[in-house]
């Protein structure tokens, strides 16, 4: 049985295969990568891996295929101490993100779902999870209707949910009435608003979920809640060398300290000293900070 502050991640779980580049190619170039690697990912592992090693008792439900790839991903899920007997080994490849980074630090990603596609509906285990946690972080990697299914049994279970909308998507009210916390970057939140100015989509989200926190990269983060005026909260000036992960290590390192009971304004902060620390290294899981290097950079 799950304690209160437990978090339960339902999501994707990725190999990342990455290219490393002085510029991105544009539509029909070829450019030559000056380096090659593959890496465990997903936006949903990614997100577990953060919270696991931020502190927090994480639980991880979603799916590998049963390659040599679903045998690394479980393996490094496991090696930052996330609870993995509820990510099902399906037949066939496990998912994949082709990534191109270049010497900005920006990145381009093309997923292919794979064993993820899989994750359509919930098990009776899955949902014991779900009701017996202290939070539930959902992205949209894997199948809508295991989204909203998770979403609705947390809802009905008092269960604190956070959802960050990527890949970015028109969202339906059946999953937006069951979200407590809206997560997206700026470009996710003006997409769904239908505005730019990431303050007024911040508001106009408002109507449709009670808080949204609008992540803004080196510039912060928004906060903003029904009944009360946004706030802006700054995150650490550092020198990017991979954004790749950031946003994931943010959610991650956010439900810890929401868990935690900590006030939002602090909680941002917090997750904004973790994500500075992913950017400054190669990877996306492979980058994430340890509580101790987390709490050291929300002191210093």
């Amino acid at each position: 049985m799950s304690t209160v502050g437990d978090i339960v991640v339902l999501g994707s779980a990725n190999m990342d295969l990455v290219a490393c580049v002085a510029k991105a190619p544009q539509r029909g170039e070829t450019v030559t990568g000056r380096e090659f690697r593959t890496a465990p990912g997903g936006k949903g592992a990614n997100q577990a891996v953060a919270a696991a090693r931020a502190g927090a008792r994480v639980s991880m439900i979603g799916a590998v295929g049963n390659d040599t790839f679903g045998l690394r991903l479980r393996s490094a899920l496991e090696a930052s101490g996330v609870v993995t007997d509820r990510l099902r080994t399906a037949e066939g490849p496990s998912g994949t993100a082709h990534i191109v980074v270049d010497d900005e630090g920006g990145n381009a990603i093309v997923v292919v779902p794979g064993a993820n596609a899989g994750v359509t509906s919930l098990t009776p285990r899955d949902e014991e999870a779900v009701r017996g946690a202290g939070l539930l972080l959902l992205q949209l990697e894997t199948p809508l209707e295991a989204v909203v299914a998770g979403a609705r049994l947390a809802r009905a279970h008092g269960v604190r949910t956070v959802l960050t909308p990527a890949p970015v998507r028109p969202l339906p009210s059946e999953l937006l009435d069951c979200v407590d916390l809206l997560l997206p970057n700026e470009h996710e939140a003006a997409a769904l608003a239908q505005v730019a100015d990431p303050r007024e989509a911040a508001l106009a989200l408002l109507e449709r979920v009670p808080e949204v926190v609008v992540t803004l990269g080196e510039a912060g983060s928004l906060w903003a809640a029904r009944g009360a005026e946004p706030v802006a909260v700054p995150s650490p000036r550092v020198r990017a060398v991979d954004t790749t992960g950031a946003g994931d290590t943010f959610a991650g390192a956010l439900a810890v300290a929401l868990t935690e009971k900590r006030p939002m304004p602090e909680a941002l902060r917090w997750a904004a000293a973790a994500a500075s620390l992913s950017v400054q290294r190669p990877g996306a899981s492979a980058s994430m900070p340890y509580r101790s290097e987390i709490e050291a950079r929300y002191t210093s």
